[in-house]
């Protein structure tokens, strides 16, 4: 502990216990972990916020959906009317969003978080949706700027981190996700036993925004990366090669990538991913078209070209305009060959 204990203040150390980076479980969490609140409980956020009860948590929920709150409240976890009253309840919030606006009003709107004016009662806000990093330095801003209603002890301000997730829906579920988390690092440090208790890996990015910018560009490269085995795939088949031929040749050579050997985007070629279900479930077009219009819009503000991300943006703004915004994001597959599925 004495390397760790010259880079982490002494109020947060408490939080840390002996062993920051050991398994977690229900035992050993911290009293500063132990009430969460979460907001947001669509196809990522319900699987999130179950694990973290299963970890052994007190979790209190929001969402907009009545519903969705009502699958929580039926199994006796406390349910609220607004984010003020679940941060009134909380020790540490998580919020988890379709977009920056959602997150903005969540925080800032009627009712929101920040509520409270400069007196909040949670210590800690993490938000794991996928934003641009200027909106999730400017809320931590807001954040840092109040006070503790109550001083502890162990932090002096609230604070905020970024930390979106790739792992998708299957991996919200199977607590694998892995985090990407920008912002102070003592609070990371801090609250790597809520992360684990969503999933297996954490990867801290540095400052506030860091984490946002991570999840961009790792979306950036994923959409690019399926794109272009789906487009050798059509090619293959077009020139008369079975597409589980031609995954089998990617994955064992230099065109193996996690969208040929992970999540194949022909159907029939592989069990148990979008593809095999008529591209419903996993991860939207809808979704993956906003996500790259983000990335491209940080890429503008900084004068970078990218043209690849581009053509990929006009890609699948365009599947959503035919219609297949809900499919999954692999559907592309369909998008670029119109001919038999041969595998």
């Amino acid at each position: 502990m004495e390397a760790l204990s010259s880079r982490v203040p002494k109020v947060l150390l408490s939080l840390l216990g002996s062993s920051p980076l050991r398994s977690f479980s229900t035992s050993s969490i911290p009293s500063q972990l132990e009430k969460v609140g979460f907001i947001g409980l669509g196809n990522m956020g319900y699987h999130m916020a179950s694990n973290l009860i299963r970890a052994g948590h007190i979790v209190t929920v929001h969402d907009i959906n009545y519903d969705a709150m009502k699958k929580f409240s039926e199994k006796g976890i406390s349910s609220k009317k607004t984010p003020f009253e679940v941060a009134e309840a909380s020790d540490v919030v998580i919020t988890m969003l379709p977009s920056a606006s959602n997150v903005l009003d969540v925080y800032t709107g009627q009712n929101g978080l920040l509520h409270g004016g400069s007196c909040l009662r949670p210590w800690l806000f993490i938000d794991s949706s996928t934003i641009d990093p200027q909106t999730s330095r400017k809320l931590s801003m807001s954040v840092s700027s109040c006070v503790l209603k109550e001083q502890k002890g162990y932090a002096n301000t609230p604070v905020m981190l970024d930390a979106p997730v790739s792992g998708g829906v299957p991996g919200a579920e199977a607590r694998t996700l892995t985090f990407m988390v920008g912002g102070l690092e003592e609070a990371y440090i801090a609250a790597k036993p809520l992360f684990l208790s969503m999933g297996k890996n954490t990867i801290y990015c540095g400052g506030t925004g860091n984490g946002a910018a991570a999840k961009i560009c790792n979306n950036l490269a994923m959409a690019i990366s399926m794109i272009g085995v789906s487009e050798a795939l059509a090619l293959g088949q077009s020139l008369g090669i079975a597409a589980s031929t031609l995954t089998a040749i990617f994955n064992s050579s230099s065109a193996r990538c996690w969208s040929s050997d992970s999540y194949n985007p022909v159907p029939g070629v592989m069990e148990g991913v979008p593809s095999s279900r008529n591209y419903d479930g996993g991860f939207s077009s809808k979704l993956m078209a906003k996500d790259l219009a983000l990335a491209m819009a940080s890429a503008k503000e900084i004068g970078m070209n990218c043209p690849l991300g581009s053509a990929a943006h006009e890609i699948y703004t365009e599947l959503c305009k035919q219609g297949y915004e809900s499919k999954d994001f692999s559907c592309v597959f369909r998008h670029l060959y119109a001919g038999k599925n041969e595998v």
